[in-house]
């Protein structure tokens, strides 16, 4: 028996940075794509527009309940780049050529992680139920049905939708109350361990913590007897 699984009945999933990115934090993946179509910007310049952008969508509502990923992508690669643009980092041409591509190179990053992950997904989901856990913007069933990832998943906690956040425990115990089970019984797999591994654990939880490239090198340093390398760790022996 795989030991993350032993004694398990149920498992609750993250969506960000979990399935979408394989564990990497998604400032990564963006500042990939940044690198990619040559942004002429430094990592400092694009960690600012990335956090001017997550406190944008956070208290303003841009992303609306049927935008997929790909037009999430290009609403949140806008505001980035605009913030460049009011900075003087980047003309505003540069901005208009630049945006799109690296919105489209996003999605596509997306696409081919969710890939990877579905066939693990669909396999959990044949022997337990499964529950998505997730801090987003209030689209997480759009962009699970634009993936073809929704009829897995039994029910869907999202954070805009129910008014909890993680780290806040309370968003992994409507998970458990929605599997009708007991912590113990529930497995959690997340990205962080701020905000998915030790809530989690705190209301009796176990977890799998799928450990890619972090915000920052404090978390890259952390270490935890859960880690997994991939999502296939967690395929039975």
């Amino acid at each position: 028996m795989n030991r993350f699984l032993d004694g398990v009945r149920g498992i609750i999933f993250d969506y960000g940075g979990t399935i979408d990115t394989g564990g990497d934090h998604w400032s990564e993946v963006i500042w990939k794509a940044y690198q990619e179509e040559s942004v002429p910007v430094s990592k400092d310049q694009f960690r600012d527009a990335y956090v001017f952008a997550e406190r944008e969508l956070a208290k303003t509502r841009h992303i609306l309940p049927h935008h997929n990923f790909r037009d999430l992508m290009r609403i949140k690669m806008r505001i980035e780049f605009d913030w460049l643009v009011e900075q003087g980092i980047l003309s505003s041409d540069k901005a208009d050529a630049l945006c799109g591509p690296v919105a489209e190179r996003c999605y596509d990053a997306a696409r081919r992680s969710v890939e990877r992950a579905k066939p693990v997904i669909e396999t959990l989901a044949i022997q337990y139920p499964l529950v998505l856990v997730s801090n987003f913007y209030g689209n997480v069933e759009a962009v699970l049905t634009d993936f073809d990832l929704r009829k897995y998943f039994k029910t869907i906690v999202e954070s805009a939708v129910v008014g909890v956040r993680k780290p806040d425990p309370k968003i992994f115990a409507l998970g458990v109350e929605a599997l009708g089970m007991k912590p113990e019984e529930v497995l959690v797999v997340g990205d962080s361990l701020r905000k998915d591994i030790l809530p989690a654990e705190s209301i009796g939880c176990r977890v799998a913590w799928i450990k890619g490239k972090g915000w920052t090198p404090e978390e890259d340093a952390q270490i935890h007897p859960g880690i997994i390398p991939s999502l296939r760790a967690l395929l039975p022996d």
